[in-house]
C-alpha cells in the first residue's frame, strides 16, 4: 500500500504522519509512506527580484522546516518511508503527487499552518476531498 502524508510542519501534520505509520504497521505487507511537503510557488516577479538561487535555497529551507518534525517522528518506522519536497498549490501539487506515485490513500491533518486553529475543515483538506477519488483519512 502507498500512504501520502501532506506535510507542512504543523503538529496536526506530524500527528497525520504518526497516524499513516500505525495504520502502515496493521497491514499484512509493508507499506510505503510518501511525506509530501508542498511550499507555495512564488508571487509573479520574485524570482526576477531575488534570482533562482536564493528562491530555490528559500525552497528548500521551507521543505526542510516542513519535513524536519514529520522525519524525527517516523525515524524507527518500519514502513518505507520517502520525501517530497514539491512547489506549487498546495492542494493542486499533492493531488498530483497521489496520482504520480499511484498512492492508495491520501492522510492530512483537518487543517495546517495556514488556516485558523480550530475553525472548520481547512481549504487545502476541503480541495482534496473535493477533487480525488482516493480514500482521504483526516487526522484532527
Amino acid at each position: 500500500m502507498k500512504i501520502l502524508v501532506a506535510i507542512d510542519g504543523s503538529d496536526i501534520s506530524v500527528r497525520a504522519a504518526k497516524y499513516a505509520n500505525t495504520f502502515a504497521k496493521s497491514l499484512a505487507k509493508p507499506a510505503k509512506i510518501f511525506l509530501v511537503a508542498v511550499d507555495a510557488a512564488p508571487f509573479p516577479g520574485v524570482v526576477s527580484r531575488i534570482g533562482k538561487e536564493a528562491m530555490e535555497r528559500i525552497h528548500a529551507e521551507n521543505h526542510e522546516r516542513m519535513l524536519a518534525p514529520a522525519r524525527k517522528a517516523l525515524a524507527r518506522s518500519k514502513a518505507d518511508v520517502r520525501e517530497l519536497a514539491l512547489v506549487g498549490e498546495p492542494a493542486e501539487t499533492l493531488l498530483a503527487a497521489a496520482r504520480a506515485n499511484k498512492a492508495d490513500l491520501v492522510v492530512m491533518g483537518s487543517h495546517g499552518r495556514g488556516s485558523v486553529k480550530g475553525i472548520l475543515l481547512g481549504s487545502v483538506s476541503s480541495k482534496v476531498i473535493a477533487q480525488t477519488d482516493i480514500p482521504v483519512t483526516i487526522v484532527r
